[in-house]
């Protein structure tokens, strides 16, 4: 991916920062870098073979999961929203089942988390509920092997044939989201979703403070050295002959 790509997508999430006023900014950003990542993925990975990811093999999903602050009151939104409407099923409230998660996996590493094999709050029968708006970190973690995460996801020693350009991709947008968070002021980390998403769903006074500057979900944030054991990196900006990106607006 390009520095110019890079650019590009800067300049239109400050754009959005920018024309996009009061509540609706988080899901704005999200919703764009959503859009983003699945406007372009399919001719990213044209040349690479069929993917093993399917409903049904939540291997990775026990795996730290990091995410932006627009991500985070997206999807702590739209958990509110499904407990509304599900309040009276077996599934309980998922806003508990985080609290509970979040209990357990608060404050692990990369490796005390793989070999706790905490699940996600999300899975549930093997699916994840929150699929429509799961963070970028989900989009861009993607297998050829089926048997190889499994294996993984056991302790073994085993190498995942993972895609590059989902990984690739989900930096690109990322990042470019970040640096135009950073620019307006807005704080710019990634923080671990478990315990972002617990601290947004207990005080949903949290996303009007990091709306005004506030870096209001501070006690999840993941400080590179951590980030980077899950956030690699496999793009180089000054590659520059990957695919013109489309930009869904």
């Amino acid at each position: 991916m390009s520095d110019a790509a890079f650019r590009e997508l800067q300049r239109s999430f400050a754009a959005l920062v920018a024309s996009t006023a009061g509540p609706n900014l988080a899901d704005t950003l999200a919703d764009r870098a959503f859009d983003l990542f699945e406007a372009n993925i399919d001719a990213q990975t044209a040349h690479l073979p069929a993917l093993a990811c399917a409903k049904g093999c939540p291997s990775c999903c026990a795996l730290r999961v990091t995410a932006t602050a627009p991500e985070i009151f997206l999807l702590a939104r739209y958990i509110r929203q499904i407990d509304t409407r599900m309040a009276a099923t077996a599934l309980g409230s998922l806003a508990r089942r985080v609290k509970l998660a979040n209990r357990t996996t608060r404050g692990l590493g990369e490796t005390e988390r793989m070999a706790l094999r905490q699940p996600c709050p999300f899975v549930v029968r093997g699916g994840c509920i929150i699929h429509a708006v799961r963070p970028l970190a989900c989009r861009g973690h993607a297998s050829f092997d089926r048997r190889a995460c499994a294996q993984a996801m056991a302790g073994r020693d085993v190498e995942v044939p993972v895609s590059a350009p989902h990984v690739a991709l989900r930096s690109l947008v990322q990042d470019s989201l970040r640096a135009a968070l950073d620019s307006a002021g807005l704080a710019s980390g990634l923080y671990e979703l478990n315990q972002g998403l617990a601290l947004a769903l207990e005080d949903p006074k949290r996303e009007s403070a990091w709306r005004r500057g506030e870096d209001s979900l501070a006690p999840a944030r993941i400080e590179p050295a951590m980030a980077a054991q899950t956030d690699q990196v496999f793009w180089s900006r000054a590659a520059g002959d990957e695919a013109a990106l489309r930009d869904e607006a």
